[in-house]
């Protein structure tokens, strides 16, 4: 009798022994479980989908400039303002692996240029690639659509200076910027 006492209480270890293991395998896989439940913010094709929101003295100080310019546009809820000129037509862009093909001028709010697309050529470029006022903003409109944007800093080049190849200031460190952007074709 002995020895089936020991033999169970040898049952028992092993068992107990199993349960735990057992244990740790499930809370290892509800860990992983867990884990893969986690929003992916990579895109199939590499790009980070943008979650920055202007902060609101970024927002306001935005506000205040497009107001002083006598400007009346639409908050989007990442902090930059926009006008819709044209909708235009077709599929919107369905993640920062679509490809956009735009005519655009960038400036500032007293009217100074910085930048443009060349007469009758268009930049092509995947939404991934562009500032996150951009990617946020250019999917609010289709194929011949034409948008304006107010983009404050975070949401633009933030506080570094953008120069030239020279070494010139183009865009200087916190500039709000306003684009003029027509979309000549979206592949979404």
């Amino acid at each position: 009798m002995q020895r089936n006492y020991k033999f169970y209480a040898l049952y028992l270890q092993t068992e107990n022994y199993s349960m735990r293991q057992l244990l740790f395998v499930l809370s290892i896989l509800t860990l992983l479980f867990l884990a893969s439940c986690k929003k992916n913010t990579t895109s199939s094709c590499g790009y980070t989908v943008s979650t920055v929101v202007a902060p609101a003295a970024e927002q306001q100080a935005l506000h205040d400039s497009l107001t002083a310019h006598g400007i009346n546009a639409t908050l989007n809820s990442s902090g930059f303002y926009y006008n819709i000129n044209a909708a235009g037509s077709g599929p919107l862009a369905t993640s920062l692996c679509s490809t956009y093909s735009v005519f655009y001028r960038g400036g500032f709010l007293n009217g100074q240029g910085f930048d443009s697309s060349k007469t009758g050529v268009p930049v092509i470029f995947n939404l991934g690639q562009v500032i996150p006022g951009w990617q946020k903003g250019l999917p609010l409109v289709s194929k011949g659509g034409d948008i304006t944007l107010y983009i404050p800093p975070s949401l633009g080049y933030g506080s570094t200076n953008v120069t030239d190849s020279s070494g010139h200031v183009v865009i200087p460190a916190n500039s709000n910027l306003v684009f003029r952007v027509v979309v000549a074709d979206v592949q979404p």
